[in-house]
């Protein structure tokens, strides 16, 4: 089985969150001609987006064209609102979290759903991951930060137990990067800005000492390769090695902590996906393609599959065998 555990949607409708909340600039869909459309935010275009995002019968198409057996898919990042009231937060995650079931269902078996949740507001977010499992999701994105808290903070580590509790994985993805208008031209917020902000959340993880509070059953993955980390980690070791202050909340070094996660193989690079598996293990790499974006993978799977360094084992745990039993999937 060929699973793709990295993609995204959108709705073809969605309500009027702007009228219904009562707040300016929330994100919308815009459908400027058959098959495409503008995702808003506000007034501002924000992504061009194409059927797939919306049409199982498209997504479907395109999946038997890649060979992808299932595909794991979840909101885009623009809808998490962390920064919106909590209740308002909540009410889309409930909206985006039921459209997905209901495009699940369309697929038959070959799309299977990450719920959201209003991570600001750690009861609620609780709540909502309960109710999204029991409705048959199989796990939750969550964004790689809510504002200035990382995901070391109390309440995000209180919502992560929960998780792992609840027997749900845990897809992190960037959002929100920094970099204002350094970043602002030739999409370096994608490009330079989202790496790095997932390597601080991993280390954010790791010097905090997440990890070492939470149990070792918690599920958790990083998007895009894990950002910089696999790259930088000789950087982050040396440092703890031999300054006291680089060490944070830690009781190991950073090293120690690779296998209490697993990443995608979103890296483009046969020479970057040798360091990740080298750095990171064939047993905790997944293949994740961000689809449908322009930046994600085109032809998902080619980079794995066309491999001169990883035998058909290697392979076969990647593109499919460690996600099914990452997101307890049945073949």
């Amino acid at each position: 089985m060929i699973i793709d555990m990295h993609s995204h949607f959108f709705p073809e409708h969605i309500p009027d969150l702007e009228k219904q909340f009562g707040e300016p600039n929330w994100p919308w869909i815009k459908h400027v001609e058959p098959g495409k459309a503008m995702l808003m935010y506000g007034k501002q275009e924000f992504r061009p987006v194409y059927s797939a995002c919306w049409d199982v019968d498209v997504r479907i198409g395109e999946m038997d064209r890649d060979g992808i057996d299932v595909q794991l898919f979840c909101a885009t990042p623009v809808m998490f609102a962390y920064m919106r009231k909590a209740e308002h937060a909540l009410e889309c995650a409930r909206i985006f979290n039921d459209n997905a079931l209901e495009m699940a269902a369309r697929s038959k078996g070959r799309m299977r759903a990450l719920c959201q949740v209003p991570l600001q507001d750690t009861d609620a977010a609780c709540r909502e991951l309960s109710r999204s499992m029991k409705a048959g999701h199989v796990g939750v994105q969550i964004g790689n930060h809510v504002g200035d808290r990382d995901l070391d903070d109390e309440g995000i580590i209180a919502f992560l137990q929960h998780c792992a509790n609840e027997n749900a994985a845990v897809l992190v993805h960037p959002w929100d990067m920094f970099g204002g208008e350094r970043t602002s031209k030739h999409m370096m917020g994608w490009t330079v800005s989202m790496p790095a902000e997932t390597q601080l959340s991993i280390v954010a993880m790791i010097l905090g000492g997440a990890f070492d509070r939470l149990p070792k059953n918690l599920r958790i993955c990083f998007a895009h390769g894990g950002g910089s980390f696999a790259f930088l980690l000789g950087r982050l070791e040396n440092a703890w090695h031999n300054r006291d202050i680089a060490r944070g909340k830690s009781e190991h070094p950073p090293s120690h902590y690779c296998d209490r996660f697993a990443v995608d193989s979103a890296v483009f690079d046969d020479r970057a996906l040798r360091l990740l598996v080298e750095v990171m293990g064939e047993d905790r790499v997944m293949l994740g393609s961000d689809y449908p974006f322009p930046l994600g993978e085109l032809s998902i799977g080619k980079l794995v599959r066309e491999s001169k360094f990883l035998d058909s084992g290697a392979k076969q745990k990647i593109l499919g065998d460690n996600a099914a039993a990452f997101f307890n999937l049945k073949g």
